[in-house]
């Protein structure tokens, strides 16, 4: 079985990134062979189309409600579940998986689409691609088209597998508003040695890149009636932060999880502002307090805290309701804060709550009441002992996100990283203002917290009669209030895309559908019952009419006669 062509294909389009992955297989034995199909696609994408063809017929992949799909499914096949097509593998990226049957010298090409709105983090967008063939590919290339019409400040690439060789194989052409980048190496660059036909081409290529930001109220694009405005203010003074560490240190965290937390916190230490408060407050069964209150972070503090950190170590239970409540009446009791500040609450746990009250919901509920809107609350779920289901709600309830940090050698550096995304808050209560009898369908437009790096990004349609599109931007920073103000001339910022050969169609219209069906999820995950099934039935809807594999979808694959007729590809979520 030789796969003779793998391209990878992808076209960002104002940070919404559309990628088409083809296969090509040819079957050299003189007996049918399995010739299989694996791609890895970050987790934050949606499938959006697959299909096999092999001899010129045409196999597609369906996409229907979750529901019917899995009903069709269990009359089709009758020994039960299969393991579906989708499974997470890592901490960012999920594997699509499908095998078929080809008879001898047949070919088959297995092509995937999937699409994601690129997220700026830590000042950049970062593009990840999953190279592994396991062969030689006498075709192989990664093709990457980048069109910002704000302009492109910078873009990089990034691999784990390059070699001098293989940088020649490696293009990149830029000019104002795109960017290329080809990556075509031949047969004998893939080579690990000339000797071997073994392959070097086992890791990540990544793009990251930023786009230049001039406009204070941000950047409108807009395309078939459909808009989506950017923010990324910068350079504004930072919020003095008040930060309460509530820190896991029950028995499953003895020995490497607790020295990588260790690890984490002296590092995360040295990067607290000297205006910034903070306290740590660790746990098992019993709730241990550093301090009684919050502390400056002076270099003095800093260091007296560095040595109790130095002393974690784990044993006992679980007090996750009594440590939360604890670090809430923390804050409610501080005096001598900063007027203007940010109060934030960042729980790691790696387990379930078993000793004190231990119902999740419960739990849910008296944290809620207690935080009551005050504090946002950061909550990082070590490892998968841990109810990311229980934590995600928590978070997402008051004001924060969850996260998984997975066990594995750069867990220090994933709750680094975690700290460092929060660690600059610039802007509180922002709100993004369009004229409501002109604007439909807009996604969140109201944010808690704006951190340095990072990007607001709002979408809807507009009614059709709109000449301009005015926008107000209400904020504020740690120094005053803001108001900024914009208007868009619809016609002209419709000319942007009209006349670019690459741009996919109606592109805003399908990030404004990604986007609306990503937070009504999230919102639904912290909802009451009934309002969470109404959620649910919009995000269905959309999910189906812009044909996305969501936790609501499934794509049916159909094969040839005589293999197993039909399997499910079911998006994954990080709460299982």
């Amino acid at each position: 079985i030789k796969i003779y062509s793998l391209h990878v294909e992808c076209k960002v389009t104002s940070r919404f990134a559309h990628t088409v992955i083809t296969s090509k297989i040819v079957n050299r034995a003189n007996e049918s062979r399995e010739a299989n199909f694996e791609v890895e696609l970050p987790k934050t994408a949606f499938i959006t189309n697959f299909s096999m063809s092999i001899d010129g017929k045409v196999y597609p992949g369906i996409i229907k409600e979750k529901a019917s799909a899995q009903k069709e499914y269990n009359t089709a096949v009758s020994h039960g579940q299969s393991a579906g097509l989708v499974k997470i593998t890592s901490r960012k990226l999920e594997q699509f998986h499908v095998s078929v049957s080809i008879a001898a010298s047949s070919k088959v090409t297995f092509e995937l689409t999937y699409e994601e709105l690129l997220k700026r983090q830590l000042g950049k967008f970062e593009l990840l691609i999953k190279v592994r063939p396991k062969q030689l590919v006498k075709h192989f290339q990664i093709d990457v088209h980048i069109f910002e019409p704000q302009g492109i400040r910078f873009v990089e690439t990034d691999s784990t597998f390059m070699t001098n060789e293989l940088t020649e194989a490696l293009t990149k052409v830029q000019n104002e508003t795109k960017a290329h980048i080809l990556f075509k190496p031949t047969v004998d660059q893939q080579k690990i040695n000339p000797e071997l036909e073994e392959t070097l081409l086992n890791g990540d290529f990544v793009v990251r890149y930023d786009v230049k930001r001039g406009a204070t109220a941000g950047d409108i694009q807009i395309v078939n009636g459909y808009f989506v405005h950017y923010f990324a203010p910068h350079e504004m003074p930072v919020f003095p932060k008040n930060v309460v560490f509530v820190i896991d240190r029950s028995g499953s965290m003895a020995g490497r999880k607790i020295e990588q937390t260790r690890d984490a916190l002296l590092k995360i230490l040295q990067d607290l502002r000297p205006e910034d408060h903070f306290s740590f407050i660790t746990f098992n069964s019993k709730v241990v307090e550093w301090k009684s209150s919050l502390l400056q972070a002076t270099a003095e503090n800093v260091a007296s805290a560095a040595g109790f950190v130095r002393t974690l170590s784990a044993s006992g239970g679980t007090d996750i309701n009594r440590a939360l409540l604890t670090a809430v009446s923390g804050l409610d009791k501080a005096e001598r804060l900063t007027e203007r500040s940010v109060s934030m609450i960042i729980l790691l746990t790696d387990g379930q709550p078993t000793s004190g009250e231990n119902n999740v919901e419960v739990i849910q509920e008296n944290i809620q009441k207690a935080v009551n809107g005050k504090y946002a609350l950061f909550c990082l779920g070590f490892g998968f002992d841990v109810s990311y289901k229980f934590l995600e709600k928590m978070a997402l309830s008051n004001g924060g996100i969850a996260r998984r940090i997975y066990e594995n050698a750069d867990a220090a550096l994933q709750l680094q990283g975690f700290y460092q995304e929060v660690a600059t808050p610039i802007l509180m209560k922002i709100e993004m203002q369009y004229p409501e009898n002109a604007v439909e369908g807009l996604t969140q437009n109201h944010f808690k917290l704006f951190f340095e790096g990072s990007e607001v990004i709002v979408s809807g349609k507009i009614s059709n009669e709109l000449d301009l599109l005015p926008v107000e931007i209400k904020a504020q920073s740690h120094t005053s209030d803001l108001t900024l103000k914009e208007e868009a001339n619809v016609k002209e910022k419709e000319q942007v895309f009209q006349n670019q050969s690459y741009v996919f169609g109606n592109f805003i219209e399908r990030l404004w559908a990604y986007l609306t069906i990503q937070q009504l999820l999230e919102k639904s995950i912290s909802a009451q019952e009934e309002d969470q099934k109404a959620l649910e039935a919009q995000a269905l809807d959309l999910s189906l009419r812009y044909s996305f594999v969501t936790p609501l979808t499934s794509m049916v694959v159909t094969k040839p006669a005589g293999q197993q007729q039909m399997e499910l590809a079911n998006k994954p979520t990080e709460a299982g």
